[in-house]
């Protein structure tokens, strides 16, 4: 989810995503453990969960705002904040050593601020400019060794609803030594966005 406000060239806007992901395998003949294949006499499952919030803040300033093209350009602060848990289980005869079963779980913890700066804004073409490409780059540093995140897409605009379709991009090199090296989020998006304006009265 996403919320942005200006007033005139000025504004601010925060984006927030909460990621649950996760996977499960098990088997006997197609499971290894470090290259080596388990013998038939014995199974394994591992269970991966990974849960997380990552939240960007920031503030901007129009550059660019003509009828057919826009761009912002801000600067600002992303949060990430992630948790991830492993359980995994052996049993049967393992390396010849019969046994009732051996498991075991580990879970780590990580947040991490980064400054970012970037554009953002869309390209508007077709009849009365409705049709538009949205756009966003940024590039940060800080806890990360690098961290940067892209999208563009397609969209329509009504009066003060806009529908678009896009592909995000999300990437973090957090450096050697810590709980996760490297970690990278990407898919396709679906979104739909309410515009307003409000205004006060000059007594």
């Amino acid at each position: 989810g996403s919320l942005e406000a200006k007033k005139g060239h000025w504004g601010a806007f925060t984006d927030l995503m909460y990621v649950n992901v996760g996977e499960n395998k098990s088997g006997v003949r197609d499971f290894t453990i470090g290259g080596t294949p388990l013998p038939g006499t014995a199974s394994a499952s591992v269970n991966y969960d990974l849960k997380g919030w990552i939240w960007t803040i920031a503030a901007e300033y129009v550059a660019v705002a003509q009828p057919g093209a826009t761009m912002d350009v801000f600067a600002g602060a992303r949060m990430l904040d992630l948790e991830q848990e492993i359980n995994w289980g052996l049993a049967g005869d393992i390396g010849g050593i019969p046994g009732s079963g051996r498991s075991g779980a580990s879970s780590v913890g990580r947040t991490n601020w980064d400054g970012i700066v970037g554009i953002k804004g869309r390209w508007r073409f077709g009849d009365d400019l409705r049709w538009f490409v949205p756009y966003y780059v940024d590039v940060g540093t800080g806890d990360s060794d690098l961290t940067w995140q892209a999208m563009a897409g397609l969209g329509y605009s009504w009066k003060s609803v806009d529908v678009f379709a896009a592909w995000r991009y999300l990437d973090y090199d957090l450096g050697e030594g810590k709980p996760f090296t490297t970690l990278s989020f990407n898919g396709p998006l679906v979104a739909v966005a309410f515009r307003w304006q409000c205004s006060a009265a000059v007594p």
